[in-house]
């Protein structure tokens, strides 16, 4: 009778198993700031990276290994008790310290944009396992929410192994990204020059589709009026050379991936690095030239958008290694047409 009444005792010194899942998803979101903003551990022993990838990869396993125990158990009933769920908390708590820990050995010194790409694929696990158990305390046993935060956890595990090993391979990785990016932007305002149809014809199919309904109206809720839906002879005229701005930054932008790749030494972190930050701010450039030309269009907007960010930014190119510029014959074509908007031609 002592014995059995013993793991009874235990157990009602334990929180209930939901609280304690609430409890931990706490914990797990607190974690999530210093992974964003911590730095790497100072350690006097040579960096391995053979290593430090083989126990990522493991540390990663580790937590889809405790994500899946923790979703099979509460999916169904009855829910674990209370020191089960510890247990399992326990183990949910360990993995992700584990993963964090290997985060902070990479050191600085193998290149940041490497330790970017890390650090975003922890914070995913991070965020995703805290998203998982907030999600089995609030709708335990089976639910369509519960196999989605799974996914997501899962996912961002197997995202792992395929992570740049070197900071060369992590800024062509970004590089390339950039690239598409820049290419959707400039196919969609390629496309709509060509129609002269910002809106790709949307707010004449929607009136259409809601003529019944909305007879008496004279907008549609989330499109433009219909003055707000051309652009103007003085419009085009300006959209013309932004067009050139970007198909001429698209192509830029792939030489200097391929000078990269041709021309970059694993050996060269801040080289790479630099490269790196002038390329990111060249697609939300791009970006936000992109929707200043959609009408209603104010050229100043348009105008403050070339001279504070595109020529800010080829200016800075310049800054960096003569050798990653020697194919680049693009930049001068940026450069020359960000000239004209700054002498208002």
């Amino acid at each position: 009778m002592a014995s059995a009444a013993a793991p009874a005792a235990a157990d009602s010194t334990l929180p209930p198993a939901l609280e304690q899942l609430r409890h931990l998803a706490g914990e797990l979101r607190f974690l999530l700031p210093g992974v964003r903003v911590g730095e790497a551990r100072e350690t006097t022993k040579e960096f391995d990276r053979e290593t430090f990838w083989r126990r990522f990869r493991e540390a990663a396993m580790a937590v889809s290994r405790a994500a899946t125990t923790l979703t099979e158990v509460f999916s169904r009933l009855p829910l674990p008790s209370p020191q089960e769920t510890q247990k399992f908390s326990e183990q949910v708590h360990a993995s992700i310290k584990a993963i964090i820990a290997v985060y902070y050995s990479l050191p600085k010194d193998q290149g940041i944009t490497l330790r970017k790409l890390v650090r975003s694929a922890t914070l995913d696990i991070v965020d995703g396992m805290a998203q998982l158990v907030e999600v089995l305390y609030i709708t335990p046993t089976q639910s369509p929410e519960n196999l989605i935060s799974y996914n997501s956890v899962w996912e961002a595990c197997q995202q792992v192994p395929r992570i740049p090993r070197d900071n060369k391979a992590a800024a062509l990785s970004v590089l390339t990204k950039s690239v598409d990016l820049v290419k959707d932007a400039h196919e969609e305002m390629e496309q709509a020059v060509e129609e002269c149809d910002p809106y790709y014809g949307l707010l004449s199919d929607i009136e259409e589709d809601n003529s019944d309904n909305h007879g008496d109206e004279e907008d549609i809720l989330g499109c433009p009026s219909n003055r707000d839906s051309y652009w103007s002879e003085e419009d085009q005229e300006l959209i013309i050379p932004c067009l050139a701005l970007v198909r001429a930054s698209k192509a830029c932008l792939k030489r200097i991936r391929l000078s990269v790749a041709e021309n970059g030494k694993k050996d060269q972190v801040a080289q790479l690095d630099d490269i790196v930050d002038i390329s990111d701010e060249i697609s939300p450039s791009v970006d936000d030239l992109a929707l200043s030309i959609y009408p209603p269009v104010c050229h100043l907007t348009v105008r403050i958008n070339i001279h504070q960010k595109y020529i800010y930014t080829w200016n800075n190119s310049y800054r960096t290694p003569t050798e990653f510029w020697q194919k680049t014959s693009d930049l001068p074509k940026v450069c020359k047409t960000c000239i004209r908007f700054k002498e208002g031609t």
